[in-house]
């Protein structure tokens, strides 16, 4: 299945309690669970004013329900292709990942 980040515009989110972070990671999983094993959340990136979140998913439209079920914005969604880290700059750049696995 294919990756996603999802970057979520959030206002002050990098001043969010550990409290409210459980918060919206509770709804996101609560929401997860009932849209069943077609979406899966990897992680999340918190910045000053936006969250950014890895999703597998079978498709775009499927990130694009889980923000409309739990009531949380999605301002930007991609694809994400290859994934490369420092490995990849090594010769025989045999250790790039692909996106799906």
């Amino acid at each position: 299945m294919p990756k996603y980040v999802i970057e979520r515009e959030i206002p002050g989110a990098g001043s969010l309690s550990a409290a409210e972070l459980q918060g919206v990671s509770q709804k996101s999983c609560g929401v997860l669970q009932n849209m069943g094993p077609q979406i899966q959340w990897v992680q999340s990136y918190v910045t000053g004013d936006k969250i950014y979140f890895v999703y597998i998913a079978a498709n775009e439209e499927m990130i694009r329900e889980h923000a409309k079920q739990g009531g949380f914005p999605a301002n930007r969604t991609s694809e994400i292709k290859p994934i490369i880290d420092p490995t990849t700059a090594e010769t025989g750049a045999s250790n790039q990942q692909s996106a799906t696995g």
